[in-house]
């Protein structure tokens, strides 16, 4: 069956499984094999990410690029102060299509001067091979004179296109054409007949996506003297095929200072797919701090940072009762975690299950990494982890709810790694329902006016949107239902909020304090765990608890106002009703 009559199939089943009174439906749930069907079909359907057919993400596409075009005019309508510029074109070596892109360059009024770069064989056909106008000229990169520092660059690709109003847009964008600085766009692909579709909507400068993933590969103006000749001198020393995107990792590896702006227009339009091999590039750095495998030949780098000293790791486990969670919990991180040096602090808050603490009482007494602590207060979820804290052996801190598994044994290897690097601060793991659905692969800011879970239900074979399920990088929050932290990062935001947050929202408000400390927070795609959410604690199914959850809403709000209007993580052409990263209707 294919998956366009699946799809239709699951609908009608969908459709009339809705039609069940609840009993009924919360009975069929408890048949695991009918559960484990219904969800499966589901899944191959993509019906339970909700993501449109291509052909309804084409037409959303096509009011985006109107939109788009209508912000364009408007902001240059108030910009009329441009100059013209460089641009470098990255030659594939496919002669056609870098002289497509040639030409197209040398009849746009913004551009002066075109350079090429490339393999000699490439330059010299480009040189020879393409009919110049009168007043333009072409030179091979390396014969640049450093007199033309002073003018901005703009660098694309072999076989990519410009929009009419790419370089002066992006000059709107900048106060001072001498500052250095470094711009880049959105883009998208061009079809045989110029139409325009599948865009690719970036978030804002995520150094941890790039060296994944090498996302922005062309599209970018460099301004300023420095960041140029820095630039042609890389150049001039690298033979990469993603000489671009290698160059941008390695500006941030060597933490330069440079800003790096996004322009969250498609501004650049491919006619060619990317085909290097993003691992290999990123390996030609030699970079000593991390090690890197491709993520099951899926042009995703799996970064492993160095755990210097194998610092100790306290993992925090509230719980009330929940024997068997606990248990659970407790057993797949001793018997299939690789990582040795951890600590399990275990916080029992008011138990009353007999079996629960006879079970606790054993694993203090006869478990070497298990420690129990007790909390005889009101649940708190962030007094309970703040308190636990104050009790961790820990240089790093690990938060983690009573209802997780570990899946991936290298879990805690890959969270500590990115934990103990200078410029990060939390780190989340890849959460799955039982079923393999995704529940957690990061936070975004505004889904439903306040937060919720990137990919959420997507299964767990799909890439995400830009591969950003398989790839490790930043968001702006990561659940505290997994999560790593340096303890000094911990004690410097003074901790979790126990006064306004004591249930919901408590971790994406301490990410995105600990983002005040020069941190970034990360997803951690490496790390897979199953998290059996809400099992322990409940659904927010009476008064009391929906109104507490409404007063912890409105305080998110308020407090993260600018962060929910505009998450940098997240593109804002893209959707915030659903969690599935489909365009704005």
């Amino acid at each position: 069956m294919n998956i366009k009559h699946r799809k239709q199939l699951m609908r009608v089943i969908k459709f009339f499984v809705g039609l069940f009174p609840a009993e009924i439906r919360k009975t069929m749930r408890k048949n695991i094999w009918l559960f484990n069907l219904y969800s499966n079909n589901l899944q191959k359907s993509g019906l339970f990410y909700g993501f449109p057919s291509p052909q309804k993400l084409q037409k959303l596409y096509v009011k985006t690029i109107k939109k788009q075009n209508t912000e364009i005019a408007k902001r240059l309508k108030k910009y009329s102060d441009y100059a013209q510029v460089n641009c470098l074109l990255l030659l594939t070596g496919q002669f056609n299509y870098d002289k497509a892109s040639i030409e197209a360059l040398m009849i746009s009024p913004s551009i002066c001067k075109v350079y090429v770069s490339g393999s000699s064989k490439a330059v010299e056909q480009c040189l020879n091979g393409v009919n110049l106008p009168s007043d333009k000229d072409i030179c091979d990169l390396r014969q640049k004179v450093d007199e033309e520092a002073a003018v901005p660059l703009f660098i694309i690709s072999g076989g990519d296109f410009l929009h009419s109003q790419a370089i002066p847009l992006m000059q709107s964008y900048l106060a001072d054409l001498s500052e250095n600085k470094i711009l880049y766009c959105d883009v998208d692909h061009f079809d045989s007949s110029k139409d325009r579709h599948s865009a690719e909507l970036y978030p804002d400068w995520n150094p941890d996506l790039q060296l994944a993933t090498g996302y922005v590969n062309t599209g970018v103006m460099l301004v300023g003297e420095n960041i140029i000749d820095k630039f042609c001198q890389f150049v001039n020393e690298n033979t990469s095929s993603s000489l671009l995107a290698i160059w941008l990792v390695d500006v941030y590896l060597k933490s330069s200072s440079v800003p790096i702006l996004h322009i969250p227009f498609s501004l650049v339009h491919k006619s060619l797919k990317n085909s290097s091999n993003w691992e290999r590039e990123l390996l030609s750095l030699n970079y000593s701090k991390f090690t890197s495998n491709n993520r099951e030949n899926s042009g995703v780098a799996q970064v492993k940072w160095d755990t210097p000293g194998e610092p100790l790791v306290s993992l925090i486990v509230p719980t009330k009762n929940a024997k068997e969670l606990v248990k659970n919990c407790i057993e797949s991180i001793i018997s299939k975690t690789n990582y040795c040096n951890y600590e399990i602090l275990l916080v029992d808050n008011n138990s009353d299950d007999a079996d629960a603490l006879a079970y606790f009482e054993h694993l203090d007494q006869n478990e070497a990494k298990v420690r129990v602590l007790k909390y005889p207060f009101d649940f708190n979820y962030s007094a309970i982890n703040n308190f636990a804290v104050e009790h961790a052996n820990g240089s790093v801190v690990g938060l983690v709810n009573n209802d997780i598994e570990v899946i991936s044994a290298d879990w805690l290897d890959f969270m500590v790694g990115h934990v103990l690097r200078e410029d990060i601060g939390c780190v989340g793991a890849k959460l799955l329902y039982p079923d393999n659905r995704i529940q957690h692969a990061g936070v975004v800011m505004g889904y439903g006016g306040g937060a919720g879970h990137a990919h959420k239900y997507f299964p767990r074979y799909h890439p995400g949107y830009l591969n950003r399920l398989i790839a490790s990088h930043n968001f702006s929050a990561v659940t505290a239902a997994c999560l790593l932290v340096k303890k000094s990062d911990y004690l410097a935001v003074n901790g979790l909020n126990e006064t306004d947050l004591t249930v919901a929202f408590n971790d994406v408000d301490f990410c995105l304090r600990i983002l005040s400390l020069g941190r970034r927070n990360l997803y951690c795609a490496e790390a897979e765990l199953y998290h059996h959410e809400s099992i322990s604690r409940g659904l927010d199914d009476t008064a009391q608890k929906r109104a507490r959850f409404e007063s912890e809403l409105v305080y998110l709000q308020d407090t993260w106002k600018a962060y929910i209007e505009h998450d940098p993580a997240y593109n804002p052409n893209l959707t915030l009703k659903r969690e599935n990263f489909s365009l704005k209707e």
